[in-house]
């Protein structure tokens, strides 16, 4: 599985170290609620706050530089729109990843 990277933020900065703090402190406090409304929206079923917080959460998945698992959170936000939970496990998975590696941060 690929690994969350700092390399689009350091691209957007420009070298610019205090820009690049701010983003990542952003991201560390938004994140985490986020990551909550979507499994408090998942839990309920209410497949359409769902897909908007996916929708939400898959702008992280990207700035962390997660390619690959932001075409899966595209693809689970288009399947709970269809009332879908397929590719529920991969996204949760990636939640996790971006857990841990925010932790490290």
């Amino acid at each position: 599985m690929e690994q969350p990277n700092l390399s689009y933020i350091q691209s957007m900065s420009g070298g610019d170290k205090a820009f690049e703090q701010k983003l990542i402190s952003i991201i560390k406090v938004e994140f985490p609620l986020e990551k909550n409304v979507y499994f408090d929206n998942i839990t309920a079923k209410n497949f359409k706050a769902t897909a908007e917080i996916v929708h939400k959460l898959k702008h992280k998945i990207s700035i962390l530089g997660l390619v690959k698992s932001y075409e899966l959170a595209v693809q689970y936000e288009n399947n709970l729109i269809e009332k879908s939970t397929n590719g529920k496990d991969e996204f949760e998975s990636v939640l996790q990843l971006m857990t841990d590696f925010l932790e490290t941060l």
